[in-house]
């Protein structure tokens, strides 16, 4: 299954390689991997830390870059080719990832950023196993606070902690504890766009029928069928390497793929610095 997944992967790239030229058609590259479009994108965000449309903008202004090195095309029609409507918005994007505007990049000793075309390994290290539970669960309804953040250049990754850190000051978390089911906190993934690298994410908690929620925002979490995976140790280390493994080993060894809806962080009373605190992942899965 490792083996069948790592050929899928890399019969994606490779047709991304060959699309540099023409407008991003993620549902064709995520049927070159045998996956659907949700679950392609979101094993490349974790996998690489960035989204598709991320890496393969780096990789048209690489190309671009290089073409205007060693070729006398006009700037206007290098633009064009990759993909960028006017001069403006090329020398913009150029500018952002070279540090120079697209006409200097001829001049002599111009420095230019070459951003490498990926490619997926997996290492076999005799890892332990890693253990799961399936479980069905109906929709719920969960309240609590959200931010929306952007998915590239890693936004996410500080700003979900920062958001933590500012729940817990304002006593969000402490209220959210009152009123949850068995006084957990859930960190939600939501709303997931990859295509305009932007996620919701809500501190909540399972809402009780006669909580008050007044002030708080209400989602209503779809039912599903859950992969269910403890993560054990202080956090955020723990649970981050959890998540890792799960992308890493587990979903390119099952037969299982991200079914689209949100992800759950389940964080029950206790001290999340101690080295035997229990936390869970939820994963929202299909059968392939």
């Amino acid at each position: 299954m490792r083996l069948d997944w790592l050929v899928r992967m890399k019969d994606a790239l490779d047709l991304m390689e060959t699309r540099m030229e023409e407008p991003l058609d993620i549902a064709e590259i995520a049927k070159a991997s045998y996956t659907s479009p949700f679950h392609f994108q979101r094993m490349f965000h974790m996998l690489t830390g960035m989204t598709v449309a991320e890496y393969i903008r780096k990789r048209k202004l690489t190309l671009a870059a290089q073409e205007l090195a060693t070729s006398s095309s006009r700037v206007l029609d290098i633009a064009l080719k990759y993909g960028y409507d006017s001069p403006e918005s090329f020398s913009k994007a150029f500018r952002k990832i070279h540090g120079i505007p697209p006409s200097d990049a001829r001049a002599p000793g111009a420095v230019l950023k070459a951003f490498p075309r990926i490619s997926f390994h997996l290492s076999l290290k005799g890892d332990k196993d890693m253990d799961y539970t399936m479980v069905e669960k109906p929709a719920f309804n969960a309240a609590g606070k959200a931010i929306q953040m952007k998915m590239k250049g890693g936004e996410n990754n500080w700003k979900i902690p920062q958001f933590w850190g500012q729940c817990h000051e304002d006593g969000t978390c402490a209220r959210l504890a009152s009123i949850g089911a068995a006084g957990n906190l859930l960190g939600i993934c939501m709303d997931m766009r990859h295509d305009q690298e932007q996620l919701t994410y809500l501190i909540a908690a399972e809402t009780k029928p006669d909580a008050d929620t007044e002030g708080l925002e209400i989602r209503t979490i779809p039912a599903a069928a859950w992969a269910v995976f403890t993560a054990v140790g202080p956090v955020p280390g723990a649970i981050q390497d959890v998540w890792r493994r799960i992308f890493q080993e587990w979903f390119p060894s099952t037969g299982y793929e991200h079914s689209g809806g949100p992800e759950l962080e389940v964080y029950p009373p206790g001290n999340t610095t101690a080295d035997d605190y229990r936390c869970e992942i939820w994963i929202p899965v299909v059968k392939k």
